[in-house]
């Protein structure tokens, strides 16, 4: 007889990352920085880079954004190896997503207001903020304001640069929302939805989405969608210690000084000065930079 066929293998997914703002004023500081990580963790990986442009909520998207930051992502170096992907174009998926965990009862209609989760927590001697559960058996005629997922026990998962981490769902968090009464869908189905639909291997963002990880992989889990590997990277701060944001004052990024603030920004991340003179060679130097800062953890790791 003749030998068998080796069993077939599976190689894992060519790395795919990406970069998600949300067009609600021009890139900053802090947008430049996730932006760098990201792009650099994908070419260091040999891998694709998307961007996304998260205008979920109308009444805060700048006219004129989005556009501003796909130009400026440009000038620094950074353009997306696919077309980019804008979520309020996206509704279709969301809807599905949304009636699929309806099926398996695992959404349902809340009518609490904040004031009455505020109420209900303090009575019941409960985490402030941690909804408790309500209308999880009806809402007793009371309209509907939004929709929640029903989590369920703990979720742990490995972040690349803060190791195993752990949050009770239950406990610590509760029932989320995942769509408003006035049909705007909540960040965390959106996230989840889009990135299993662009085949995202993995996400580095801010340390300021840490806390969203845990009911993004309950959804994924949920869904039957493939979990990506995560890295949280510092979040930059203002002078008053509080994350840079619009809200915080963050001014937009010099376009004319491109390689200053690259600097700035590879710096923030604990890269070496890297002294180049324009944009790519910035980049080319910063990746060589940032993989060989990959190959020593990797060996640290093995060790």
């Amino acid at each position: 007889m003749p030998p068998s066929s080796p069993a077939p293998t599976s190689d894992p997914p060519r790395y795919r990352g990406r970069f998600a703002p949300s067009p609600t004023g021009p890139l900053h500081a802090g947008s430049l920085v996730a932006a760098l990580a990201s792009w650099l963790d994908a070419r260091a990986h040999g891998g694709g880079w998307l961007v996304r442009i998260e205008d979920l909520d109308p009444p805060r998207t700048v006219p004129g954004a989005a556009h501003d930051h796909i130009e400026t992502l440009a000038r620094f170096g950074m353009e997306s190896d696919e077309p980019v992907v804008r979520q309020s174009e996206r509704d279709e998926l969301y809807t599905a997503a949304h009636e699929q965990l309806r099926r398996h009862g695992l959404v349902y209609g809340c009518a609490c207001s904040r004031s009455d989760i505020a109420s209900a927590t303090q009575a019941g001697a409960r985490t402030p903020g941690v909804y408790p559960g309500t209308c999880r058996a009806g809402t007793g005629g009371r309209p509907i304001r939004a929709w929640r997922f029903r989590v369920q026990g703990s979720v742990a998962f490995d972040d690349r640069g803060g190791g195993r981490l752990l949050q009770d769902l239950e406990r610590e968090l509760g029932d989320f929302v995942i769509r408003r009464a006035d049909g705007l869908w909540a960040y965390q189905l959106a996230v989840v939805v889009d990135d299993a639909a662009q085949r995202i291997t993995d996400v580095v963002r801010g340390a300021d989405l840490l806390d969203n990880t845990p009911r993004q992989i309950a959804l994924q889990r949920a869904l039957q969608l493939p979990t990506p590997r995560y890295l949280h990277v510092p979040v930059v701060l203002n002078e008053r210690g509080e994350k840079l944001s619009k809200q915080t004052g963050a001014c937009a990024l010099d376009r004319d000084d491109v390689v200053a603030e690259l600097e700035r920004a590879a710096r923030h991340l604990g890269l070496p000065r890297i002294g180049a003179t324009t944009a790519a060679a910035f980049l080319r130097s910063a990746t060589a930079a940032w993989a060989a800062r990959l190959a020593r953890e990797a060996d640290s790791g093995a060790g």
